[in-house]
């Protein structure tokens, strides 16, 4: 790419980097006139409520994914909660998770009666640390989430070994990663169950909803019978069909067939969005390779290992390369050029009074720890405390316009071939950056 003139940054007084403007790169959902007649197939035969176009949506998507079972949810959230259930998590048990997540990869297991141990990440990928879960692993050890944050799938060949030898569960959270690969192979295919998001902001968008995937007939037979009272008479198990009739979680988990609808249109049409959200993300970094203080949060090409739809794509920064300067710093400057950049990705969870001090079942001491007998949990995440300032939001392009992607990335040169002059007015303000749920820069 050829380096673009400047006359000086632009928060010091100069021209925006960024000049063409163009929605169609940055548009999402994609709604097409499929995905409305699906809508108003379902919502004119009065259909919204029933399980006919789910049930279609869930065989596909199992198909899709390579798993033998799929079942629909409501939101994300409760595919986490059932899946934790269906796996066995219960009173006084322990789920492994990172703290450098949204919250729901976790906090379900409140509802279960369950506590929260949190494990470090690897500094590159951003996921749980094998080694580090590894210590973590108790006798209260009942499930691993592992989550493929910012669709970077985690490491999974050496975290189900520990589960094996330990005798736990893996549950993936996929919610960032539909249709990433793992050495070849799609995430959600790993663990002994999978959940996905499919909310409007995700990757795989289909307004509001969650899928649970598993290979084990008994776990999705725990999940149906957790919160879809209405489908009990599906159940082949002969154990679990003596108790049911009644939600055994006491929730409504079924997903509205407008998403469902939706969802189906949006499978077939994802494969080929995929390709073009990789060809654009993978055509920024490229542009960006080699440029001091920043780094691109890919896997190695040519492992076999891909990001899929690149939700929440995120940059790491390297201030040591830059003369201190701060991520909020280096950010205050990309916004000014036009590029949407926030210091940080999410906030680590642990440092949340939520699970530092809130008491939320009445045990006499904050719930994370309320099963210990040695009392409080003691975190040592050095790697995820230090990531808010060492990561920036990057837009998240969703079709390879070279034009738009050009400036964005001449942005990010601008920003660094003239980092000394924002040295002066760095008050290292937005370190601490992030937020507790999902950021993503979508557009300029």
């Amino acid at each position: 790419m050829a380096r673009v003139a400047t006359s000086g940054l632009a928060l010091l007084g100069g021209e925006p980097a960024v000049r063409v403007r163009d929605e169609g790169t940055f548009r999402w959902p994609i709604v097409t006139p499929e995905m409305e007649a699906a809508v108003l197939g379902v919502l004119r035969r009065g259909a919204m409520s029933d399980v006919d176009v789910t049930q279609q949506f869930e065989a596909e998507f199992a198909a899709w994914l390579g798993t033998r079972h799929a079942l629909a949810h409501n939101t994300g959230t409760a595919a986490l909660h059932a899946a934790m259930f269906a796996v066995g998590v219960g009173r006084g048990d322990e789920v492994i998770c990172p703290s450098l997540t949204y919250w729901a990869s976790c906090l379900p297991a409140y509802a279960l009666g369950a506590a929260v141990v949190f494990a470090d990440v690897e500094p590159d990928t951003l996921c749980l640390d094998p080694a580090d879960v590894a210590r973590k692993v108790g006798p209260r050890t009942r499930a691993i989430v592992a989550v493929h944050y910012a669709a970077h799938p985690a490491d999974m060949d050496p975290l189900m070994a520990i589960a094996e030898r330990h005798g736990v569960k893996v549950i993936e959270d996929a919610s960032h990663a539909h249709g990433a690969l793992y050495k070849g192979r799609m995430v959600g295919t790993f663990g002994h169950a999978a959940a996905f998001s499919l909310m409007s902001g995700k990757s795989m968008a289909i307004g509001e909803g969650g899928m649970l995937a598993t290979d084990d007939r008994r776990i999705y037979e725990r999940a149906v019978l957790f919160g879809h009272y209405e489908r009990h008479g599906s159940l082949e198990l002969d154990d679990l069909r003596a108790a049911a009739g009644l939600p055994w979680g006491g929730v409504k988990y079924r997903m509205h067939q407008l998403s469902s609808a939706v969802g189906r249109v949006q499978l077939r049409s994802y494969p080929a969005q995929m390709a073009e959200i990789d060809a654009a993300m993978n055509l920024f970094w490229d542009l960006l390779e080699g440029v001091p203080g920043v780094r691109a949060h890919r896997p190695p090409k040519g492992s076999g290992t891909t990001k899929g739809g690149w939700y929440a794509p995120a940059g790491h920064y390297r201030p040591e390369e830059l003369g201190g300067l701060s991520v909020g710093r280096f950010c205050e400057a990309l916004r000014a050029e036009g590029f949407p950049a926030r210091p940080g990705v999410n906030r680590p969870l642990h440092l949340h009074p939520l699970f530092e001090d809130v008491d939320v079942y009445g045990d006499g001491r904050p719930t994370r720890w309320a099963f210990r007998d040695g009392g409080a949990l003691a975190d040592s995440l050095p790697v995820t405390e230090a990531v808010p300032g060492r990561t920036f939001g990057v837009p998240w392009f969703k079709k390879p316009n070279r034009a738009v992607i050009e400036q964005h990335a001449a942005a990010v040169r601008k920003v660094v071939d003239h980092h000394r002059e924002l040295l002066a007015g760095d008050q290292d303000a937005d370190v601490g950056g992030g937020t507790w749920g999902m950021s993503t820069p979508t557009r300029s």
